[in-house]
């Protein structure tokens, strides 16, 4: 009898130490750094100093990208005149405004045709795994005209080459109101900000980003890594990073991928 007794007490002992000690030394361990004593404070205070650099480099970009819309939008307030839009056919921007400045000048409407412009932006493109800055339209097809709005000046504007009419009701011309233009022109503020600031990682974060070799819902077929030659969709983009997302059917399940750009091919 005495026997059959003491191996249950142990059994009891072994249980409280396993309830007392495991479950509060795993927790310390998962929420502390992996390092000596005093280290992860050292970490933390290393982390934060180009975390605040940066955002005071960004605080600085964007003072002056404000002060460079208001000095904008105050120059358009003093200016004569009312902006309209013209609708040109696509890729003719250039060449209307162009035009539009010539027949101005040539036909002697300078005093009713001011200025033209084409709202431009600076875009990063991601083609083939390699980026490039290109300048493009802000509104394709469209250009900004400031202008005494006459029957004569409208018939210049209206009858330049590639030139198919004005954006309004009808046949009437509706000007822009000076938040409309100042929107307009923006981007093209914010990229020469940019370009004069000698932060480059600003220059950077200020310009779109967009990829040209893929799409969200495109077919693709994985080429490097463990799922390397599995087809799978696209279902999220992210151009900064050059990374995309996808559902990939594995073992009968939908898996979703987080994958680099040169990890994958476009399925045609």
């Amino acid at each position: 009898m005495t026997e059959n007794t003491n191996p249950s007490e142990d059994f009891e002992i072994d249980l409280g130490e396993i309830e007392s000690e495991e479950p509060s030394d795993d927790v310390e361990i998962d929420l502390s750094a992996p390092s000596e004593d005093g280290a992860p404070e050292a970490e933390v205070v290393l982390e934060e100093e180009p975390e605040s650099q940066e955002d005071d480099d960004q605080d600085e970009t964007q003072d002056e990208t404000d002060v460079a819309i208001e000095a904008l939008r105050q120059e358009l307030e003093s200016k004569f005149g009312d902006w309209y839009v013209i609708h040109t056919y696509s890729g003719m921007e250039n060449r209307v405004k162009q035009n539009v400045d010539a027949r101005a000048q040539s036909l002697d409407m300078e005093d009713y045709i001011f200025e033209t412009i084409v709202p431009t932006e600076d875009v990063v493109e991601l083609r083939n795994n390699t980026r490039k800055t290109v300048t493009r339209c802000v509104l394709p097809g469209y250009v900004l005209v400031r202008m005494d709005l006459t029957d004569e000046s409208w018939g210049v504007v209206r009858h330049t080459p590639s030139v198919t009419g004005f954006v309004g009701h009808g046949q009437t011309p509706v000007p822009l109101s000076v938040d409309e233009v100042l929107n307009m022109l923006t981007p093209s503020v914010v990229a020469r900000v940019a370009a004069a600031s000698s932060d480059t990682s600003a220059k950077q974060r200020n310009k779109k980003v967009e990829v040209v070799d893929f799409e969200i819902g495109d077919s693709i077929m994985v080429a490097d890594g463990p799922f390397a030659g599995m087809h799978a969709t696209i279902t999220e983009l992210n151009p900064k990073s050059a990374r995309l997302k996808a559902l990939v059917d594995f073992m009968g399940r939908e898996t979703p991928l987080d994958l680099e750009f040169k990890q994958v091919e476009k399925v045609v």
